[in-house]
Protein backbone atom coordinates (compact mmCIF):
# COMPACT_ATOMS: atom_id res chain seq x y z
CA UNK A 1 0.00 0.00 0.00
CA UNK A 2 1.15 3.61 -0.99
CA UNK A 3 2.45 5.11 2.20
CA UNK A 4 1.56 9.20 2.83
CA UNK A 5 4.15 9.60 5.38
CA UNK A 6 7.15 10.79 3.27
CA UNK A 7 5.42 11.43 0.19
CA UNK A 8 5.70 14.40 -2.15
CA UNK A 9 2.85 15.40 -2.99
CA UNK A 10 1.37 18.41 -5.22
CA UNK A 11 -2.04 19.62 -4.70
CA UNK A 12 -3.75 21.97 -7.04
CA UNK A 13 -6.57 24.33 -5.48
CA UNK A 14 -4.48 23.55 -2.34
CA UNK A 15 -5.27 27.14 -1.05
CA UNK A 16 -8.69 26.86 -1.16
CA UNK A 17 -11.99 25.41 0.87
CA UNK A 18 -10.74 21.84 1.08
CA UNK A 19 -7.58 22.40 -0.33
CA UNK A 20 -6.23 24.18 2.96
CA UNK A 21 -8.25 21.09 5.25
CA UNK A 22 -6.45 18.52 3.09
CA UNK A 23 -2.86 20.54 3.15
CA UNK A 24 -3.19 20.48 6.91
CA UNK A 25 -3.95 16.34 7.08
CA UNK A 26 -1.13 15.77 4.74
CA UNK A 27 1.64 17.62 6.28
CA UNK A 28 -0.08 15.91 10.15
CA UNK A 29 0.62 12.21 8.11
CA UNK A 30 4.47 13.54 7.19
CA UNK A 31 4.03 14.05 3.53
CA UNK A 32 5.90 16.97 1.85
CA UNK A 33 3.42 19.29 0.14
CA UNK A 34 3.66 21.23 -2.67
CA UNK A 35 0.53 23.94 -3.82
CA UNK A 36 -0.63 25.35 -7.34
CA UNK A 37 -3.39 27.84 -7.15
CA UNK A 38 -4.23 31.40 -7.77
CA UNK A 39 -2.88 32.64 -4.46
CA UNK A 40 -0.49 31.42 -1.99
CA UNK A 41 -1.11 29.10 0.98
CA UNK A 42 -1.50 30.87 4.24
CA UNK A 43 1.19 28.80 5.50
CA UNK A 44 4.69 29.97 5.08
CA UNK A 45 6.38 26.38 4.85
CA UNK A 46 4.28 25.06 2.07
CA UNK A 47 5.54 25.59 -1.22
CA UNK A 48 3.61 27.62 -3.68
CA UNK A 49 2.80 27.93 -7.29
CA UNK A 50 1.25 30.81 -7.62
CA UNK A 51 -0.55 31.24 -11.17
CA UNK A 52 -3.44 29.66 -13.38
CA UNK A 53 -3.64 25.95 -14.48
CA UNK A 54 -4.28 27.01 -17.60
CA UNK A 55 -0.99 28.34 -18.49
CA UNK A 56 1.57 25.49 -19.70
CA UNK A 57 3.89 27.23 -17.57
CA UNK A 58 2.38 26.73 -14.22
CA UNK A 59 1.49 23.40 -14.64
CA UNK A 60 5.34 22.91 -15.67
CA UNK A 61 6.54 24.24 -12.57
CA UNK A 62 3.63 22.65 -10.74
CA UNK A 63 4.82 18.81 -11.12
CA UNK A 64 7.91 18.12 -10.79
CA UNK A 65 10.36 14.80 -10.99
CA UNK A 66 9.94 12.75 -8.20
CA UNK A 67 6.55 13.41 -7.08
CA UNK A 68 4.36 10.51 -5.36
CA UNK A 69 0.77 11.73 -6.16
CA UNK A 70 -0.79 14.74 -7.63
CA UNK A 71 -4.16 15.62 -5.83
CA UNK A 72 -6.13 17.85 -8.64
CA UNK A 73 -8.78 20.16 -6.71
CA UNK A 74 -8.47 23.48 -9.10
CA UNK A 75 -11.50 23.84 -10.99
CA UNK A 76 -14.72 25.79 -11.61
CA UNK A 77 -17.21 24.65 -9.07
CA UNK A 78 -20.33 26.73 -10.29
CA UNK A 79 -22.96 25.22 -12.01
CA UNK A 80 -23.78 28.59 -13.18
CA UNK A 81 -20.97 29.91 -13.89
CA UNK A 82 -20.33 27.07 -16.09
CA UNK A 83 -23.89 27.76 -18.20
CA UNK A 84 -22.71 31.52 -18.77
CA UNK A 85 -19.22 30.63 -19.74
CA UNK A 86 -18.71 26.91 -20.58
CA UNK A 87 -15.92 27.47 -22.73
CA UNK A 88 -14.16 29.40 -20.36
CA UNK A 89 -15.32 26.36 -18.36
CA UNK A 90 -14.19 23.52 -20.35
CA UNK A 91 -10.42 25.31 -20.86
CA UNK A 92 -9.97 25.19 -16.91
CA UNK A 93 -11.34 21.77 -16.14
CA UNK A 94 -10.20 19.47 -19.18
CA UNK A 95 -7.88 21.70 -20.97
CA UNK A 96 -6.03 22.28 -17.51
CA UNK A 97 -6.66 18.80 -16.55
CA UNK A 98 -5.10 17.03 -19.45
CA UNK A 99 -2.24 19.00 -19.44
CA UNK A 100 -1.29 18.41 -15.42
CA UNK A 101 -2.34 14.27 -16.66
CA UNK A 102 0.33 14.47 -19.41
CA UNK A 103 3.14 16.09 -17.14
CA UNK A 104 2.19 13.39 -14.52
CA UNK A 105 2.87 10.72 -17.61
CA UNK A 106 6.33 12.45 -18.99
CA UNK A 107 7.41 12.62 -15.02
CA UNK A 108 6.41 9.09 -13.94
CA UNK A 109 3.93 10.20 -11.14
CA UNK A 110 2.20 7.30 -10.18
CA UNK A 111 -1.16 8.74 -8.89
CA UNK A 112 -3.45 11.08 -9.59
CA UNK A 113 -6.36 12.03 -7.60
CA UNK A 114 -8.86 13.97 -9.05
CA UNK A 115 -11.70 15.89 -7.52
CA UNK A 116 -14.95 14.93 -9.56
CA UNK A 117 -19.03 15.44 -8.89
CA UNK A 118 -22.43 13.50 -8.90
CA UNK A 119 -23.38 15.85 -10.95
CA UNK A 120 -21.88 13.74 -13.93
CA UNK A 121 -24.44 11.18 -13.33
CA UNK A 122 -27.37 13.95 -13.72
CA UNK A 123 -30.88 12.86 -13.29
CA UNK A 124 -31.61 9.85 -11.79
CA UNK A 125 -35.12 10.50 -9.97
CA UNK A 126 -35.06 9.09 -7.00
CA UNK A 127 -32.83 6.05 -7.67
CA UNK A 128 -29.41 5.63 -5.55
CA UNK A 129 -26.84 7.01 -7.73
CA UNK A 130 -23.42 4.40 -7.87
CA UNK A 131 -20.50 4.65 -9.30
CA UNK A 132 -21.38 2.08 -12.20
CA UNK A 133 -24.35 4.46 -13.49
CA UNK A 134 -23.45 5.51 -16.76
CA UNK A 135 -22.44 9.43 -16.89
CA UNK A 136 -25.45 11.64 -18.66
CA UNK A 137 -24.62 15.20 -17.39
CA UNK A 138 -27.27 17.97 -17.41
CA UNK A 139 -24.94 21.37 -17.10
CA UNK A 140 -21.31 22.47 -18.93
CA UNK A 141 -20.00 22.22 -14.82
CA UNK A 142 -20.79 18.26 -15.08
CA UNK A 143 -20.03 17.98 -18.41
CA UNK A 144 -16.27 18.82 -18.08
CA UNK A 145 -16.43 16.88 -14.78
CA UNK A 146 -17.24 13.60 -16.93
CA UNK A 147 -14.74 14.62 -19.53
CA UNK A 148 -12.02 14.59 -17.17
CA UNK A 149 -12.81 11.76 -15.65
CA UNK A 150 -12.65 10.03 -18.70
CA UNK A 151 -9.27 11.30 -18.78
CA UNK A 152 -8.19 9.66 -15.65
CA UNK A 153 -9.52 6.22 -17.36
CA UNK A 154 -7.31 6.51 -20.31
CA UNK A 155 -4.11 7.48 -18.46
CA UNK A 156 -5.29 4.29 -15.98
CA UNK A 157 -5.55 2.22 -19.05
CA UNK A 158 -2.93 3.12 -21.43
CA UNK A 159 0.13 4.10 -19.13
CA UNK A 160 -0.74 1.87 -16.09
CA UNK A 161 -1.41 5.28 -13.57
CA UNK A 162 -3.14 4.99 -10.63
CA UNK A 163 -6.00 7.66 -11.26
CA UNK A 164 -9.23 8.22 -8.76
CA UNK A 165 -12.17 10.07 -9.57
CA UNK A 166 -13.53 11.23 -6.40
CA UNK A 167 -17.18 12.48 -6.65
CA UNK A 168 -17.86 14.49 -4.04
CA UNK A 169 -21.34 15.29 -2.30
CA UNK A 170 -22.46 18.68 -1.60
CA UNK A 171 -19.21 19.54 0.86
CA UNK A 172 -19.09 21.95 3.82
CA UNK A 173 -17.63 22.84 7.00
CA UNK A 174 -14.92 25.26 8.49
CA UNK A 175 -13.55 27.98 6.23
CA UNK A 176 -16.68 29.20 4.27
CA UNK A 177 -16.84 32.75 5.42
CA UNK A 178 -16.17 33.60 1.87
CA UNK A 179 -18.01 30.81 0.13
CA UNK A 180 -21.31 31.09 -1.66
CA UNK A 181 -22.81 28.02 -1.48
CA UNK A 182 -25.86 27.24 0.43
CA UNK A 183 -24.91 26.21 3.74
CA UNK A 184 -22.71 29.30 4.20
CA UNK A 185 -25.77 31.41 2.94
CA UNK A 186 -27.87 29.82 5.54
CA UNK A 187 -24.89 31.09 7.89
CA UNK A 188 -24.51 34.49 6.76
CA UNK A 189 -28.45 35.05 6.90
CA UNK A 190 -28.07 33.65 10.90
CA UNK A 191 -25.87 36.32 11.53
CA UNK A 192 -26.93 39.15 9.58
CA UNK A 193 -30.79 38.64 10.82
CA UNK A 194 -32.42 38.21 7.36
CA UNK A 195 -33.78 35.18 4.89
CA UNK A 196 -32.76 32.56 2.31
CA UNK A 197 -34.56 32.29 -1.34
CA UNK A 198 -35.00 28.59 -1.87
CA UNK A 199 -35.73 27.25 -5.42
CA UNK A 200 -39.10 25.82 -5.75
CA UNK A 201 -41.22 24.17 -2.55
CA UNK A 202 -37.55 23.16 -0.85
CA UNK A 203 -38.50 19.44 -1.27
CA UNK A 204 -35.42 18.40 -3.22
CA UNK A 205 -32.84 15.85 -1.74
CA UNK A 206 -29.25 16.82 -1.46
CA UNK A 207 -26.31 14.66 0.16
CA UNK A 208 -23.85 16.95 2.55
CA UNK A 209 -20.76 16.10 3.55
CA UNK A 210 -18.24 17.60 6.17
CA UNK A 211 -14.99 18.40 4.61
CA UNK A 212 -12.92 16.58 6.94
CA UNK A 213 -15.03 13.39 5.98
CA UNK A 214 -13.70 14.44 2.46
CA UNK A 215 -10.42 14.44 4.00
CA UNK A 216 -10.95 11.34 5.54
CA UNK A 217 -12.08 9.69 1.94
CA UNK A 218 -9.17 11.17 0.13
CA UNK A 219 -6.36 9.81 2.41
CA UNK A 220 -8.06 5.84 2.43
CA UNK A 221 -8.56 5.70 -1.33
CA UNK A 222 -4.76 6.92 -1.19
CA UNK A 223 -3.68 4.38 1.34
CA UNK A 224 -6.04 1.49 -0.53
CA UNK A 225 -4.53 2.59 -4.23
CA UNK A 226 -7.88 2.71 -5.29
CA UNK A 227 -8.40 2.99 -8.88
CA UNK A 228 -11.66 4.93 -11.11
CA UNK A 229 -14.32 6.35 -9.42
CA UNK A 230 -15.73 6.98 -6.06
CA UNK A 231 -18.79 8.47 -4.48
CA UNK A 232 -17.90 10.51 -2.03
CA UNK A 233 -20.90 11.75 0.54
CA UNK A 234 -22.05 11.23 3.86
CA UNK A 235 -24.68 8.92 2.45
CA UNK A 236 -27.77 10.36 4.18
CA UNK A 237 -30.00 12.99 1.81
CA UNK A 238 -31.37 15.78 3.41
CA UNK A 239 -34.12 18.34 1.78
CA UNK A 240 -33.06 21.81 1.61
CA UNK A 241 -36.25 22.08 3.99
CA UNK A 242 -34.53 19.77 6.59
CA UNK A 243 -31.30 21.76 6.26
CA UNK A 244 -32.68 25.19 6.80
CA UNK A 245 -34.41 24.01 10.18
CA UNK A 246 -30.83 22.32 11.16
CA UNK A 247 -29.75 25.40 10.93
CA UNK A 248 -32.21 27.15 12.49
CA UNK A 249 -31.38 24.69 15.23
CA UNK A 250 -28.00 25.63 15.51
CA UNK A 251 -27.87 29.24 15.39
CA UNK A 252 -31.12 30.27 17.18
CA UNK A 253 -32.51 32.26 14.23
CA UNK A 254 -35.45 32.10 12.50
CA UNK A 255 -33.93 32.31 8.60
CA UNK A 256 -37.03 33.68 6.83
CA UNK A 257 -37.38 31.71 3.62
CA UNK A 258 -38.60 33.20 0.35
CA UNK A 259 -39.64 30.74 -2.67
CA UNK A 260 -38.16 31.25 -6.12
CA UNK A 261 -38.98 29.24 -9.64
CA UNK A 262 -36.02 26.45 -9.96
CA UNK A 263 -33.67 27.14 -12.13
CA UNK A 264 -32.50 25.11 -15.55
CA UNK A 265 -30.81 22.00 -14.46
CA UNK A 266 -32.05 21.52 -10.90
CA UNK A 267 -32.29 17.85 -9.91
CA UNK A 268 -35.02 17.25 -7.53
CA UNK A 269 -33.44 14.54 -5.42
CA UNK A 270 -29.35 13.70 -5.20
CA UNK A 271 -29.12 10.17 -3.29
CA UNK A 272 -25.66 8.54 -2.80
CA UNK A 273 -24.93 5.16 -2.54
CA UNK A 274 -21.30 5.36 -0.81
CA UNK A 275 -20.88 1.41 -0.07
CA UNK A 276 -18.24 1.40 -2.37
CA UNK A 277 -16.11 4.02 0.13
CA UNK A 278 -17.30 2.01 3.25
CA UNK A 279 -15.69 -0.92 1.58
CA UNK A 280 -12.59 0.76 1.93
CA UNK A 281 -13.20 1.97 5.76
CA UNK A 282 -14.58 5.21 5.09
CA UNK A 283 -16.99 6.27 7.87
CA UNK A 284 -18.62 9.38 7.99
CA UNK A 285 -18.66 11.44 11.10
CA UNK A 286 -21.08 13.96 10.63
CA UNK A 287 -24.50 14.80 10.42
CA UNK A 288 -26.10 17.88 8.86
CA UNK A 289 -26.46 19.30 12.53
CA UNK A 290 -23.48 18.43 13.89
CA UNK A 291 -21.70 19.62 10.94
CA UNK A 292 -23.47 22.73 10.75
CA UNK A 293 -22.16 23.14 14.05
CA UNK A 294 -18.40 23.50 13.09
CA UNK A 295 -19.25 26.25 10.21
CA UNK A 296 -21.85 28.56 12.83
CA UNK A 297 -18.61 29.93 15.02
CA UNK A 298 -17.06 31.41 11.73
CA UNK A 299 -20.05 33.48 10.88
CA UNK A 300 -21.63 34.18 14.26
CA UNK A 301 -22.24 37.67 14.83
CA UNK A 302 -19.25 37.83 17.97
CA UNK A 303 -16.31 37.57 15.36
CA UNK A 304 -16.83 40.96 13.86
CA UNK A 305 -15.29 40.09 10.29
CA UNK A 306 -17.77 37.80 10.02
CA UNK A 307 -20.32 39.56 8.86
CA UNK A 308 -18.59 41.87 6.92
CA UNK A 309 -16.81 39.68 5.10
CA UNK A 310 -18.23 38.81 1.14
CA UNK A 311 -18.11 36.24 -1.75
CA UNK A 312 -14.87 35.86 -3.35
CA UNK A 313 -16.03 32.60 -4.88
CA UNK A 314 -19.02 31.77 -7.27
CA UNK A 315 -19.08 28.01 -6.26
CA UNK A 316 -22.61 26.67 -6.01
CA UNK A 317 -23.26 23.16 -4.55
CA UNK A 318 -23.09 20.73 -6.85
Amino acid sequence: MPEVTGARVLVTGGSGFIGRRLVAALLGEGAEVTVADLHPHPDPGVTSVVGDLRDPGVRERAVTAGLDAVVHLAAVTSVLRSVEDPAGTYATNVEATAGLLELARERAVPRFLLASTNAVTGDVGGARITESLAPRPLTPYGATKAAAEMLLSAYSGVYGMRTVALRFANVYGPGMLRKDSFVPRLMRAAAEGRGVQVYGDGGQLRDYVHVDDVVQAVLLAWRVDHDGPLIVGSGVSVSVNELIDAARKVTGAPIPVERVPAKQGEMPAVVLDVSAARAIGYRPRHDVTSGMATVWPDFAPSRPESAAAKSDTTEDDA
